[in-house]
């Protein structure tokens, strides 16, 4: 017979391995198409003829159709499942990073960068969301934690593939390398979103991997962590508390930081001396290595100590002092490598840590709604973000002035996250 303990410890047991490892490979999936065109920029620029702002401009549309498809997505997933409207998020946007081969025009590329915005659009918050259908606050950050490592792991997995892609299948069928790129990153959407409909369950009561014994512990573990949450009568009464845009000015600022890493982490390894694709795309996977380490680490350290606010603010500031210290350090090869990697160990860990902020007061739509607001509103700095980095590249002739403005967004979003009470997301 098993103690209440030893049942509880099943029970999350069977969860985290049905439903991580999965959720991880979808994420993985979804960030190598939101993100391999900063691979492709490697040749599409040439070969079409744009300038670093139009191809800035191009990387942050996608944030636009993001933004303002966010909230409606994750309200829609709240009321018909992750199932059914995960899935459909996956399909559709395999199907539209598939058309970024035959892009031709300036235009063309940010109606697609738009579209596939829109289309994925609610996937990430309704990740998010549907992890608090099954996991209390105080087990949360680590699983968030967990499942968002499938960003650097997309990064260590796809910064060599999209390189040996790039140079292996160029002029094949007369395509360019970018093209193929394209092409065969977008395959997995399509077939990982068919999987979903069929894998994934919506909830604990349809979970029939459970014992009654375990949905039973498992609700009653979630039916007193809601206890703790803010009751928001209405969705006008979640958009007009002012935490919320605390969060969404925080996340801004964190964003900025992130997208100009990742977006512009290939460009700065071929800075720093790297030549060659495969070799640019196998260098650029060691900051994403040591980030999935250090997102692990800071994860349980948030939970196990119960302390959000600061396993916040510090990863943020250690991201911007990474990023700085990249810029200083040139076309110095291991220098810059290094400071790359500590930028990408700080911006990476603080991700999941945020995400335990709004989760911890906020339940039901109030959650769907909040989660997306903060998500879509953050996310607009990768619009800024990319955008504003490629124009100071034009302008100066080097990637350095866009640096020093995505760290400063970073200090700026850490300083805020310590405004807020340690008691309302401390638990």
């Amino acid at each position: 017979m098993l103690t209440a303990s030893e049942l509880e410890s099943t029970a999350y047991r069977k969860v985290t391995w049905r439903l991580l490892p999965f959720l991880m490979m979808c994420y993985v999936v979804a960030y190598l198409d939101r993100v391999n065109i900063g691979f492709a920029r490697l040749q599409m620029l040439d070969d079409l003829g744009f300038s670093e702002t139009v191809y800035g401009l191009g990387a942050g549309m996608f944030f636009i159709g993001y933004f303002l498809f966010e909230v409606p997505s994750n309200l829609i997933l709240h009321r018909v499942g992750a199932r059914l409207w995960v899935g459909r998020i996956m399909i559709t946007w395999g199907l539209v990073s598939a058309l970024f081969m035959f892009t031709t025009t300036p235009a063309m590329f940010y109606a697609l960068r738009f579209l596939l915005g829109v289309a994925e659009a609610g996937f990430f918050p309704g990740i998010i969301l549907y992890l608090t259908y099954w996991y209390p606050a105080e087990w949360r950050v680590r699983m968030i934690a967990l499942f968002m490592t499938a960003v650097p792991i997309a990064g260590v997995i796809g910064s060599p593939l999209s390189g040996w892609i790039m140079e292996s299948f160029a002029g094949v069928a007369g395509w360019a390398g970018w093209q193929w790129l394209f092409l065969l990153e977008a395959m997995p959407a399509i077939v990982m979103g068919v999987a979903v409909m069929i894998y994934l369950d919506n909830g604990i009561q349809s979970a029939s991997w459970l014992t009654e014994e375990e949905k039973a512990l498992l609700e009653r573990r979630l039916e007193a962590d809601r206890e703790a949450v803010v009751v928001h009568p209405s969705l006008a009464a979640v958009f007009a508390d002012r935490r919320l845009w605390l969060l969404c000015a925080i996340y801004f600022c964190y964003v900025m930081g992130h997208y100009g890493l990742t977006f512009w982490l290939p460009v700065l390894i071929q800075t720093a001396g790297v030549e060659g694709t495969i070799q640019i795309g196998l260098v650029t996977a060691v900051p994403y290595i040591v980030s999935v380490v250090a997102m692990l680490l800071i994860g349980r350290s948030a939970d196990t100590r119960r302390e959000r606010r600061w396993h916040t603010a510090l990863p943020m500031i250690v991201g911007a002092v990474g990023l700085t210290l990249s810029a200083v350090a040139g076309a110095h090869t291991t220098a810059a490598v290094a400071c790359l990697a500590l930028a990408a160990a700080g911006v990476f860990s603080a991700g999941p840590v945020f995400w335990g902020l709004p989760t911890a007061f906020l339940g039901g739509a109030a959650a769907a709604a909040g989660i997306a607001a903060i998500n879509s509103v953050g996310n607009l700095a990768g619009f800024v973000s990319p955008y504003a980095v490629g124009w100071l590249k034009d302008l100066t002739s080097s990637t350095e002035a866009g640096m020093y403005a995505v760290s400063a967004a970073l200090v700026v979003g850490a300083l805020a996250v310590l405004v807020i009470p340690p008691r309302l997301v401390n638990r």
